[in-house]
Formats: structure tokens, C-alpha cells, sequence
């Protein structure tokens, strides 16, 4: 019998980390956490994400978020995510876990504003390019949950718009294009508002 070898891309690496944590199992919108992150992969994929982005939305939830409490592996285990993906997708994966929404959300496009890490109350101040991974991941998350939660949508698509809006210069066009698309009210006469 032939011997099973482990997958030797990123990604499926992380898909079988995440199926063996329980990912297909957790609930969240539009099905489970693991078909949320594909989806949020997928998307980033179709913005032209360079690799490690692609990574990052993919395993985004790890170590859980402001919105996602769960964590699938604790932020203590870094090196073991790091050695899976890459360091710098497992960089953006922390830095998106750690974002303290309500202190970042309002200076996320201020290039000098610092940024609270959420699990060790530091401050910095992020990359250009880590700005805009953020960003783009935040983008790319919220709008798999718009897409699949039309309550989601309702209560929170204006904010999200503002939100987006705000951080134009972050995002790619591709990803504003979504956004705009998404989160606009259709008109009356079936165009966008």
C-alpha cells in the first residue's frame, strides 16, 4: 500500500490544521468557519492578492479576532502557524487577530496612527503594506458575511460602507468595487444607489 504523504502547499496545509481543529464543525454564518474562511481566501483570490493575503484570509481566525472569540490556536503557538504558511502570512494573520477594532477602525487609513494590539495592550504603528492587508482582509471577511447573512447585511451594511469608504486608499479596486456592490442599497429602478 502506498504510504500517505502530508499536503506539501500552504494551503492545504491549513486546510488540514483547520479541519483537524474543529473548523468544519463550528458554526458561522453561510454554513461553517472552515467554508467562511475558504470563502474569504477565494474572494481575496479574485482581487489578486499576492499569496501570503491569500493565506492570511484563509487562516485568518486562528488565533480569533475582536468579532470571533473562538481561538483555534492560542497566539503563544505563532511559530507553529509561522512554519506552516510562512511568516508573513502568519504575520498579517496576527496582526488581524490582535487589531483592537474600536481604537484601529477609526485611524486605519492615518499613515502615523498606532495601532492596540489586543492581546498585549502594546502599541505600534503598522507598515504602508500591513495597513493595507489589513484592510483588504477586513474587506474581503465582512463582505463573505454580508453575501450569506441578509440580517448581517441590514444591521450592519451602512456601517461597513462608511467603514470602507473611509479607507478607500487601502483597499484595492477590486475590493472597493465589491464593496460598492455589496453594501449599496439597489435603487428603485434596479441600479445601484
Amino acid at each position: 500500500m502506498p504510504s500517505v504523504s502530508a499536503p506539501v502547499d500552504p494551503a492545504s496545509r491549513a486546510v488540514a490544521l483547520l479541519r483537524d481543529l474543529g473548523a468544519g464543525d463550528l458554526p458561522h454564518p453561510g454554513g461553517t468557519l472552515l467554508a467562511h474562511l475558504e470563502r474569504v481566501r477565494a474572494l481575496l483570490a479574485a482581487w489578486g492578492a499576492r499569496p501570503a493575503l491569500e493565506l492570511a484570509g484563509l487562516c485568518h481566525a486562528f488565533y480569533g479576532t475582536d468579532g470571533f472569540a473562538g481561538a483555534l490556536l492560542p497566539y503563544g503557538r505563532r511559530g507553529e502557524l509561522a512554519e506552516l504558511i510562512g511568516a508573513e502570512a502568519e504575520g498579517i494573520v496576527y496582526f488581524y487577530a490582535a487589531c483592537d477594532r474600536a481604537a484601529s477602525y477609526p485611524v486605519l487609513a492615518d499613515a502615523g496612527a498606532a495601532f492596540r494590539d489586543r492581546f498585549t495592550g502594546r502599541l505600534h504603528t503598522p507598515s504602508p503594506e500591513l495597513r493595507r492587508d489589513f484592510a483588504e482582509l477586513t474587506a474581503a471577511n465582512e463582505l463573505d458575511v454580508v453575501r450569506v447573512d441578509p440580517a448581517f447585511r441590514e444591521k450592519w451594511g451602512p456601517s461597513l460602507l462608511s467603514l470602507f469608504a473611509r479607507i478607500r486608499p487601502l483597499l484595492s479596486e477590486p475590493a472597493w468595487r465589491d464593496c460598492r456592490s455589496a453594501l449599496t442599497a439597489p435603487r428603485p429602478d434596479g441600479g445601484d444607489g
